[in-house]
């Protein structure tokens, strides 16, 4: 059985929560457990890479199959987003190739609150898929 974990970004909790929600009823619905689900919280998106690592290490009694990032950085007027996604999206692949762990990266970055909310459910959905496939080939290439 798949065990996943999840690392969720509360800052724009509203759109963070419901890719959470969209993300854990597909992983539920593909047969994934609530007790093989770990999911936690972080700040932003710059500390979901941490957290994955952190994730990523543990290994008893078994190490995670997949891992997913949920967050959503929404530009504003400064570069401050272009810091913020490229870090954390170069932080969430770096996690994974370290540890060589599948990650479904859905930290969306748009360029509003309606291309968010527009975004939340569908890839929510997704990270769950990606994150089962990519679990699955892995396992079947071990």
């Amino acid at each position: 059985a798949l065990k996943i974990g999840i690392v969720q970004a509360r800052f724009n909790d509203d759109i963070t929560n419901a890719l959470a929600t969209a993300c854990i009823a597909e992983l539920k619905a593909m047969g994934v457990s609530d007790d093989r689900i770990t999911h936690v919280h972080v700040p932003g998106a710059l500390e979901v890479p941490l957290a994955l690592a952190a994730l990523a290490q543990i290994e008893d009694p078994e190490p995670f199959s997949a891992l997913i990032a949920l967050g959503c950085i929404i530009r504003g007027e400064t570069y401050h987003f272009e810091l913020v996604a490229n870090e954390s999206g170069a932080g969430v692949t770096r996690v994974g190739m370290d540890y060589h762990v599948p990650i479904a990266n859905a930290i969306l970055t748009t360029e509003d609150m309606a291309q968010a909310q527009a975004r939340q459910t569908d890839k929510g959905r997704d990270a769950a898929r990606v994150a089962v496939e990519m679990a699955l080939l892995l396992e079947s290439l071990a």
